[in-house]
């Protein structure tokens, strides 16, 4: 079905149709491999970002009153879809977003889940109904769906985002408009395809891929019938939608950048605890906000646990995602890989040491080898910035106390990772890590069924799990007597 981008729609889907912008601008999608160019995508503009509102609206009502079931058989649908063809939808994410294609794959596996989670969970929309402490009527609440939603996805998990907003807008009953991130519009445009075919009706997903991303974004959230706004994205455009936001008091969802700590105690199961900042560091090849940013290791085993994962990265083969022998593809564009150099040179002239890596690759695309930096200062500045990359900096502890302190010395509060053997101590330190999430002894913590967030600047609201929902939905209270 999408085994070739040429396979997938490129128009923008506007009210069940594929339609192109109003000024028939478009852009080029590249593949980070080798800078060529797979597709050219409707470039849409304020003027479409309206009508997608309007098509929207006009699906609302009729949508929000089909039965849960109803909702849940076409989640049930979609997902059946994307399990079956969960290989073109892969290679088509390794395509525009350079990931490794096991990696690819992953995500796809990931993506549908959200779509029967929520199949499953739109049944579930329960209210309430007490008596009032006082006893002179009843208290009842209904849970309605909150209205018409933009939601904002980016590049680095394309498929996964797009269906962790859709799938409890739709169980929740409201319709959306979907602005992919421009450099993976592929993907959300396949995904619009096979929501068509599982039977979503015309309007209740649009989907509005473009290169003027604020002022398409800023377009919706100024139209009064918009009420709700899910991004997925940087601390930095999130501070900035939060405040468009405002002039029209859209409730907001933000799932925002991270900073990730991952603890190493002189007690932890090394082998166990390398093979999991494997995963927490270069799934993806790094480019994740879950990410490990900044590794603290006790002292006493810092130069072994080093080693062991020196050992581990040198191992990793880089190459075009869709190579099948890839373990570490390409980063999506030539910004990415410029960034990243920067805080690995700023780290070595801070102090820190090349350990592993700290080049780029001499080769078309836009590569960066995995790299492991030791002795790396505490005020380094690649502590502070999200890295998106596969570049692991070491730090080591004393203490639990020091390790605890440094952990939270950061704006960002999405997720930490935790590695001992005492499971007193893990337990104290998800409590003291001032996170929305905690992997402990694990290294990885996405789970459609579990409530995905963070503190701090890493966001407002939960996706996933029941909470996902509940964002999308509204409490209305009836004070009532019989």
């Amino acid at each position: 079905m999408f085994a070739d981008p040429s396979d997938v729609p490129t128009d923008l889907y506007l009210g069940g149709k594929w339609v192109a912008a109003q000024d028939n601008g478009r852009f080029d999608v590249l593949d980070p491999s080798n800078g060529a160019v797979l597709a050219t995508v409707a470039d849409g503009t304020p003027a479409d970002a309206i009508a997608a509102v309007d098509a929207a609206e006009a699906a609302a009502e009729s949508w929000a009153a089909t039965s849960p079931r109803e909702r849940s058989e076409v989640l049930r649908r979609a997902f059946e879809l994307m399990t079956l063809h969960a290989e073109d939808l892969a290679r088509l994410v390794t395509l525009e977003n350079g990931k490794a294609l096991p990696d690819a794959r992953g995500e796809v596996a990931y993506a549908a889940e959200f779509f029967r989670w929520y199949a499953e969970e739109a049944v579930r929309a329960h209210g309430s109904i007490v008596t009032a402490p006082s006893g002179a009527n009843k208290i009842l609440v209904l849970e309605q769906p909150v209205g018409i939603c933009v939601l904002v996805t980016p590049w680095n998990f394309p498929a996964a985002m797009a269906t962790r907003k859709i799938g409890p807008a739709l169980a929740a009953g409201c319709t959306v408009v979907l602005k992919p991130a421009s450099d993976t519009p592929l993907t959300a445009l396949a995904m619009a395809a096979i929501l068509q075919d599982a039977g979503v009706p015309g309007g209740v997903v649009n989907v509005l891929p473009a290169r003027r991303s604020g002022a398409v974004v800023s377009a919706m959230l100024h139209d009064p019938r918009v009420r709700k706004l899910s991004f997925t994205g940087s601390t930095e455009v999130g501070r900035i939608l939060l405040k468009e936001a405002a002039d029209q008091v859209v409730n907001c969802s933000m799932e925002l950048g991270g900073n990730a700590p991952f603890l190493v105690f002189a007690d932890a199961d090394l082998d166990a605890a390398v093979d999991a900042a494997m995963i927490a560091k270069m799934r993806n090849g790094g480019e994740a906000c879950t990410a490990a940013n900044r590794f603290f290791v006790e002292d006493s085993v810092a130069e072994e646990f080093g080693r062991l994962l020196v050992e581990r990265m040198a191992a990793l083969r880089v190459g075009p995602g869709i190579d099948q022998a890839t373990q570490v593809g390409p980063m999506v564009n030539l910004d990415a890989v410029e960034k990243i150099h920067d805080l690995v040179t700023g780290a070595v002239k801070a102090g820190a040491r090349l350990a592993l890596g700290g080049n780029r690759p001499d080769r078309p695309g836009f590569f960066y080898e995995p790299t492991v930096l030791v002795d790396v200062p505490t005020d380094a500045p690649i502590l502070r910035e999200e890295i998106f990359g596969p570049v692991a900096p070491l730090v080591t502890f004393r203490d639990e106390d020091e390790a605890v302190r440094m952990a939270n010395d950061t704006e960002y509060g999405l997720v930490s990772y935790a590695f001992t053997g005492d499971l007193a101590r893990g337990l104290r330190l998800s409590e003291r890590l001032d996170s929305g999430m905690v992997g402990l002894n694990r290294g990885l913590v996405s789970d459609p069924a579990a409530p995905f967030g963070g503190t701090k600047q890493s966001g407002i609201g939960r996706e996933g799990g029941h909470d996902g929902m509940l964002d999308y939905l509204e409490s209305k209270y009836v004070a009532v007597q019989w």
